[in-house]
């Protein structure tokens, strides 16, 4: 699983947010998803091919906005498959998974970011029904390597 969600990361060294991996982050990475496994309201799912791990997606129990609905909705978060079994059917196998869970819950949405320079992830995320809500934007607050005031 670790392995899985780091390669993740590594395939987005050059995003503005993810290209910023601390200098510890495998150790960050392992407290923060055994953290994840042992919380009851999310799940991770593990895709295996032969033995081997071939795909990940993790799904929460998110609370939506007081002031919106729905209420509550599922979060799909760090969805990888290993190049070599993409347009294999891995991923549609984990959303099944994640959205009989989902209905179990009483959930009713999805909802999940992707990151903005992966064209094949966004027409992937549409083939699949979702569509665009929001877009997240960033600006840094000083120059790299400048002091803060």
């Amino acid at each position: 699983m670790l392995e899985l969600r780091l390669a993740l990361l590594g395939e987005h060294a050059g995003s503005p947010i993810y290209g910023r991996l601390r200098h510890d982050v495998r150790e960050r990475a392992e407290r923060l998803y055994r953290r994840q496994l042992a919380s009851p309201g999310e799940i991770i799912f593990l895709a295996e091919r032969d033995g081997e791990a071939v795909g990940i997606l993790r799904c929460l129990d998110a609370i939506g906005s007081p002031l919106t609905e729905p209420e509550r909705y599922g979060y799909i978060s760090s969805v990888y498959v290993r190049p070599e079994a993409r347009q294999g059917g891995v991923l549609g196998a984990l959303m099944r998974r994640a959205e009989r869970w989902c209905a179990r819950r009483g959930l009713e949405e999805l909802r999940l970011h992707n990151a903005s320079d992966n064209e094949l992830a966004g027409a992937t995320w549409e083939r699949l029904g979702f569509q665009v809500a929001e877009v997240l934007r960033i600006r840094p607050l000083r120059r790299p390597g400048q002091r803060r005031p």
